[in-house]
């Protein structure tokens, strides 16, 4: 397996996982679900780190189809080299930043780290396109 096709699968597993955290603060928020929440699907309240946990979670789900287009894509034309690896690895390692810097609300080095997993994403996109 290819560098590129295990960090796509690391990030696979990472940002399937991100809903974890905001379910966990609904449960410590409001207790377990009660058949009236599947009812009434309207979000109930939760703390800043829970409405933390839910953006990361949506953030990271935006992202990772266009990472994970680009890798197969990569992939199946036969160009994955070692830079398509560095690119994969750096978006995995970013991303995985990204979701400790939301959830723990720091501002700016958030942003820095978002626009760099970008870089990562353009980064595998000009070597697909070159």
């Amino acid at each position: 397996m290819s560098t590129d096709l295990k960090y796509l699968a690391f990030t696979a597993i990472l940002t399937a996982s991100l809903w974890i955290p905001y379910i966990v603060c609904q449960s410590m928020t409001h207790g377990l679900l009660t058949p009236q929440n599947y009812l009434d699907p309207t979000p109930r309240p939760v703390p800043l780190w829970g409405k933390r946990a839910d953006r990361t979670y949506i953030n990271a789900v935006e992202s990772f189809a266009p990472f994970a287009a680009l890798v197969i894509a990569v992939h199946l034309a036969g160009k994955a080299d070692a830079m398509t690896a560095f690119w994969a690895m750096a978006f995995f390692w970013l991303r995985l930043a990204h979701a400790v810097v939301y959830l723990l609300g720091i501002t700016y080095l958030r942003t820095l780290i978002f626009t760099l997993g970008y870089v990562a994403v353009v980064g595998i996109f000009w070597e697909f396109v070159k």
